[in-house]
């Protein structure tokens, strides 16, 4: 049986092109932080003498943002994010899902920052700290997003 505690870690599975599986749990690709934002936005209505009415305009966005830190020389985990950011350039939308089983539903790859550090002699990064930003995505997928799967925890 899994606890709140285990169902909160981010996975992620195999890109469905051959890319290989990224584990978050894995030796040497671990995370910090995972965040999410959901907006849900008013609009403001002006009124004439008495203050602003509001109308809700339906949900906006879905962000979720995963952090963490690298350390390739030591522990590996350099190849995983190499392949979620080859994942991001292919521009296919993904399935997250919790190791739970819960579907939160189809999400795109907004972005894989880096701050690199520590070089050794050769130039390579020693540490490698990461976000990786996602946003729900709410159209329709392509037939290879099908394929697709991400895991992660929310």
């Amino acid at each position: 049986m899994r606890t709140d505690q285990q169902e909160a870690r981010p996975h992620v599975g195999t890109d469905g092109n051959g890319a290989g599986a990224f584990a978050f749990q894995a030796l040497g690709f671990s995370y910090t932080d995972v965040a999410r934002r959901l907006s849900t936005p008013w609009a403001k209505v002006a009124v004439a003498q008495r203050l602003d009415a509001q109308q809700w305009t339906g949900p906006g966005e879905d962000e979720v943002s995963i952090k963490g830190v690298l350390f390739p020389e030591e522990f590996g985990g350099g190849a995983s994010l190499d392949g979620l950011r080859a994942a991001a350039l292919v521009g296919v939308p993904l399935m997250l899902v919790s190791l739970g089983g819960r579907v939160f539903g189809y999400h795109t790859i907004q972005g894989i920052d880096e701050d690199r550090g520590f070089h050794d002699a050769f130039g390579a990064p020693r540490r490698n700290a990461y976000v990786i930003k996602l946003l729900r995505y709410t159209g329709s997928p392509s037939p290879s997003a099908f394929n697709s799967f991400v895991s992660l925890f929310a």
